[in-house]
Parts: structure tokens; C-alpha cells; sequence
């Protein structure tokens, strides 16, 4: 894992080069937000993107952290396993003037 602020990512290189990441920010001492994670083709298929998660969720059951899953990829693995539940913010609130107005 790397930070630098507020901001870090977790990454998996290959040795042949390449290298398997995904980012986070975190929004408080207790909140994270899972921005992105990218696989590239070397890693399809080797659960590289499941462990990038894993170790994240690792170190948030450790410090007692939340993760707010941004990401598409992250968000699925978030509905697959439902172990996961524990370290999951359902608790997101939208300021009212993000919200989107049809027309």
C-alpha cells in the first residue's frame, strides 16, 4: 500500500511487468472511498482484483473503518460476498444539491 495524504492505492506488479492497482481516498479517520481499481490483461483471471479488495478490507476491519465502494468492480465483489457486510458504509447521504433534477 502507498499514501500520500488523503489519497493511496493498493497495487499487485507483475514480474514481467505491469501492475495491478486500485485507488482509494480516504474521506475521514473512519471512511474510505474506493475510487478505481485496474487490472491489466496479464492479471484477467487470477483473482488479482479480488485480493487488491481483500487487503483493503483487511486493513479496514483492523483500524475499524468503513469503505464506500465507488468503483464498479469493487462495488460488484461488494454484492457477491456478503461477508464483506460488516466493513460496508450503507449509510451515504447525498448533499442536496447534488442531486440529480430530471427535466
Amino acid at each position: 500500500m502507498e499514501t500520500d495524504g488523503p489519497k493511496g492505492r493498493y497495487f499487485i506488479a507483475a514480474p514481467g511487468g505491469g501492475t495491478a492497482e486500485m485507488t482509494f481516498s480516504r474521506a475521514s479517520d473512519a471512511l474510505i472511498i474506493i475510487d478505481h481499481t485496474e487490472v491489466p490483461d496479464a492479471f484477467r483471471g487470477t483473482g488479482t482484483g479480488i485480493r487488491l479488495v481483500e487487503a483493503l478490507i483487511a486493513d479496514a476491519r483492523a483500524s475499524g473503518t468503513k469503505i464506500i465502494p465507488l468503483c464498479p468492480f469493487a462495488a460488484a465483489q461488494f454484492k457477491r460476498h456478503s461477508e464483506w457486510a460488516d466493513v460496508l458504509e450503507t449509510r451515504v447521504r447525498m448533499k442536496p444539491n447534488s442531486r440529480r433534477r430530471d427535466r
